[in-house]
This record gives C-alpha cells, structure tokens and sequence, in this order.
C-alpha cells in the first residue's frame, strides 16, 4: 500500500489490551485510567481478521503492543494464529519485559521473532519511582529468558525526559552494549502539543519514512500516533477501515487530544 505521500504502508502495530502490570508516569496519568470493558475489546478472532486483510493488501511487519501484550490471556495462542498467515514475515513485540522470564520461550516456540524491552534507566530505585511499582529485576530476567529464546535482535527502548536524564540513557547504553542489545533513545513525547522527535536509533518519528499503521485495542485503526483520526474496524470492516486509514494518514504528525500510550500501544 502506498499513501498520497508516495509512503509505502507496510507495517501494522496492533494493542491486544489496554491493561498493564505497570502504571509508567509517561504512559498513565496518576489519578489511574478507566479499563475499557472486555466486550470493547477485539476478540482474538476479530484482530485475526484485521490482521490476515491487512497482509493481504501488503502489510508485512507486525508488532503487538499493549498496555502490556503479555498480560492477555492467551497471547501466545494468538502469536502462533499470526505466525501462520502466509505473506507475514516480521512479528514483533513491544513489551515492559517483567513477564517475559515466564514467556519467552512460549511466544518464541509460537512464532514471534523479536522483541523491543522498555528500560528507561539501570538505576533500581529511579526504575520504580517511574514505573510506580515495578522491579528492575524482573526485566532483566525478563531480558536473559528473550536471550536463550533467540528472540533476537532485542532492543531497549530508553524513554528520556522528566525525570529521566541523559545518564541514565547513556547507562542504559552501556548496559545494552556490554550485553549485545540495541538501544534506541525516545524523548518524552506530549500529545497536546504535538511534541515529538525522531527515534535515536530507530525510526520512529522521522514522518517522512512512516510506514505504519496502528489498531488500538478497541477496535480503532489510526493512521497516525499524533492524530484524533480513527476507523472502527467493527462498524466499517478491515479491509475498508485500512483503506481509509491509508488514505487518511498526515504527511505529518501533529497536536491531538486524549491520546494516552497505554490505549494506542508504543
């Protein structure tokens, strides 16, 4: 698929849930968030169906997503469905890494091929202060369980901003350095503003090589992380509401209202 930009759509990142064992400050507001209903959100069978119309136009990357993928029940029946699909030839995942000593060798026997582990920083204290009541120590277990799983490549992905700061990136670096992971560096976003830069390491954020689309965990293809533009794949159908999104994605991203990360997935 191309869009009006001559950008080739070859990319879909799909949120199996808005759930997440963790409550990051840049990702959820303190005073909590309002679940969506578990009828509100897509059956495994219905993003099966976004999913096999989505390759069948010309999508060949997949990454799940969340809040945090690895909290659904099933996944890993859902990661061997995607594998399957004839035409796939990237699946993905983003995860915050605490569940993963459980689950990596499940999703990597199921099909999954590479994961992007959330670790902002090295420092155990500053790691639960950001993530209000997360152990660094799970995801470095986490991270040794996507290793002997040849989940590969792994890449950190290192929030900076707030109360994150440049040495806990250049920590975070050497970390992945001394242990054979990529790093790529993400400035705290601000969807209101419209504020946002290109991935170090990465490409993400650079609009004019955007490649993706993203299916939020209720049903809503956005052609864009930085837009209000949504299409419900429930009311008009995969393969329109991806048509639609393709045709309706920005050359740029820009200010956009009540957009939180843990309901569109990173």
């Amino acid at each position: 698929m191309t869009d009006r930009f001559g950008r080739i759509i070859d990319q879909l990142r799909i949120s199996v849930t808005d759930r997440c064992n963790l409550r990051c400050r840049y990702c959820m507001p303190a005073s909590g968030v309002k679940l969506l209903r578990n009828t509100d959100i897509l059956s495994f069978e219905e993003i099966l169906d976004v999913a096999r119309a989505a390759v069948g136009m010309g999508i060949t990357k997949i990454r799940l997503t969340g809040g945090e993928p690895l909290v659904r029940r099933g996944v890993v029946h859902l990661v061997e469905k995607l594998a399957s699909i004839d035409g796939l030839v990237d699946l993905a995942m983003t995860t915050n890494g605490t569940l993963l000593a459980e689950h990596a060798r499940s999703v990597a026997d199921a099909g999954l091929q590479r994961v992007n582990i959330s670790l902002d920083t090295t420092d155990p204290h500053l790691y639960r202060q950001m993530t209000r009541c997360g152990d660094i120590r799970a995801v470095l277990a986490g991270i040794r369980a996507a290793q002997a799983a040849r989940l590969h490549p792994i890449k950190l992905n290192c929030v900076v901003g707030g109360l994150l700061a440049g040495s806990d990136a250049l920590s975070v670096k050497e970390f992945g350095r001394t242990n054979g992971l990529q790093v790529r560096i993400i400035r705290m976003m601000h969807f209101e503003r419209g504020v946002f830069s290109v991935v170090e390491g990465g490409r993400g954020g650079d609009c004019r090589r955007c490649n993706r689309l993203r299916l939020s965990s209720d049903g809503s293809i956005r052609p864009c992380l930085f837009s209000d533009v949504f299409l419900s794949v429930r009311r008009l159908g995969p393969s329109k509401s991806i048509r639609l999104a393709v045709a309706k994605k920005p050359q740029a991203g820009g200010p956009c209202a009540h957009q939180w990360m843990y309901r569109i997935g990173g």
